[in-house]
């Protein structure tokens, strides 16, 4: 039996953008399913997902994004799949990118493979002032933690094998899951590479990310990164 690859869009309120973002994966990876994870969305997209031809896994209550990720992974996960690639609804991420992510995951002997601005190659989708020290905040923080550096720590496009599919779907930060979840694998002494992508402007909306939700940010994320370690080291 071959590998089986799936790829989870994580969406909320996302109508503007979700129809086309589909359709380019379609076009990236034609023979891979597609699950919308729709968390409670109060506009059209479920309804436009499913039309432009993806399956659809409604949450029944607003989980946020790390809920909506997990549920994704888990069901992956039990419904047996070996590779999962994550992008996000907002078309931020070039779908063209997705083979060269699950190219390395399946050949470099990893469990996560992130899709990075900051390393030679990528480019675009700077984030705002506030967003930007926190990045480099977090860069600094996680090298000693995880051993390596990490140039990209808040990128949402990722793709997964099964081995941290099966952590993930069990344990999975709920608020700002990006740069908690490197700190999940580190514990299960995984390892993760970073390949170059060039991130665009969303395609329809506005990002709920303001000025005073990212101070919070990198304070929730900080507190998160501090349990797991706390958590690495009493075992």
């Amino acid at each position: 039996m071959g590998e089986k690859t799936l790829v989870i869009i994580p969406a909320r309120n996302e109508e503007g953008a979700i129809q086309t973002v589909i359709g380019q994966v379609r076009a990236a990876v034609p023979e891979v399913p597609i699950l919308v994870i729709d968390d409670c969305s109060i506009d059209n997209t479920k309804q436009l997902a499913e039309e432009a031809g993806a399956r659809v896994l409604p949450l029944p209550h607003h989980l946020g994004l790390g809920g909506g990720v997990q549920a994704g992974y888990k069901l992956a996960y039990e419904l047996g799949f070996d590779y999962v690639a994550r992008i996000d609804g907002d078309g931020q991420h070039n779908p063209l990118d997705i083979p060269r992510l699950l190219s390395v995951l399946k050949t470099r002997n990893c469990q996560m493979v992130i899709g990075s601005r900051f390393v030679e190659g990528g480019g675009g989708g700077y984030s705002s002032f506030t967003r930007g020290l926190g990045i480099q905040l977090f860069r600094w923080i996680l090298r000693p933690i995880l051993g390596k550096p990490v140039h990209d720590p808040t990128s949402g496009f990722v793709a997964v094998n099964r081995e941290a599919l099966e952590v993930f779907s069990h344990s999975f930060p709920l608020d700002y899951p990006e740069i908690e979840a490197l700190v999940v694998l580190q514990r299960k002494r995984f390892r993760f590479e970073e390949v170059p992508c060039t991130f665009r402007d969303r395609m329809a909306g506005v990002s709920t990310i303001t000025p005073l939700k990212s101070v919070r940010f990198v304070v929730f994320v900080l507190l998160g990164v501090f349990v797991n370690v706390i958590r690495r080291y009493s075992r």
